[in-house]
């Protein structure tokens, strides 16, 4: 194992995930109506979603990426569609009255379902690959190959997912000083800019 690409990826990887984009955004809002262990799952999907396409950069498929890019904006469409149908789902759970939502939401999100929904979601972005081909080029030392490349992935995977413990952590630590009337306000915020992202990445597709 090249632990030089390892830790290398690892920063990577945490540095892409700490941004709070449409992902980071369904893993809080989880997190708060679901509990940690939604959250993380949530977390966990994207990172496996990253991983993925990092593999597919470090083995060289040059066809399948071709294939993937040649897609991109029916992906991108395809993931907009899915942000839209999540915000707009937030939109009616703030709808509920406060004590209704509480008791509603505790397990309303499965974990296999919290992985799937931003495993996909991820999936969604292809030209995730040409950022992990640049970021294999730049990083990996001459010579190291396929290893050195996977190395660098399962550090950033690693990397990812000590983001999602963080970011789960604090939010599950925040979570029981919240009032119930505190979860239709973040239901309908999260709600509102998951449909503002869609609304973007329609845009950016056409």
């Amino acid at each position: 194992m090249d632990f030089a690409s390892l830790l290398k990826g690892a920063a990577v990887g945490f540095a892409i995930a700490a941004p709070v984009g449409p992902i980071g955004l369904l893993c809080i809002r989880r997190t708060f109506s679901d509990g940690a262990m939604t959250g993380l799952a949530t977390g966990l999907g994207a990172a496996a979603a990253d991983a993925t396409y990092g593999l597919v950069a470090a083995l060289g498929l040059g066809a399948l990426t071709a294939l993937l890019l040649n897609y991109a904006s029916w992906l991108q469409v395809g993931g907009a569609v899915l942000m839209a149908a999540l915000g707009i789902a937030s939109l009616r759970r703030a709808a509920r009255p406060a004590a209704a939502l509480a008791a509603a939401a505790k397990g309303s999100t499965g974990l296999l379902s919290a992985f799937a929904s931003t495993f996909m979601l991820t999936l969604t972005n292809p030209m995730t690959i040409l950022s992990f081909a640049g970021m294999l080029a730049a990083l990996s030392p001459s010579g190291t190959g396929v290893w050195g490349g996977a190395a660098l992935v399962a550090g950033v995977f690693a990397g990812s997912v000590a983001w999602w413990l963080l970011l789960v952590g604090g939010v599950s630590a925040s979570r029981k000083a919240l009032p119930p009337q505190a979860m239709r306000w973040i239901e309908g915020s999260s709600g509102l800019a998951l449909l503002g992202f869609a609304a973007w990445s329609l845009h950016t597709a056409a």
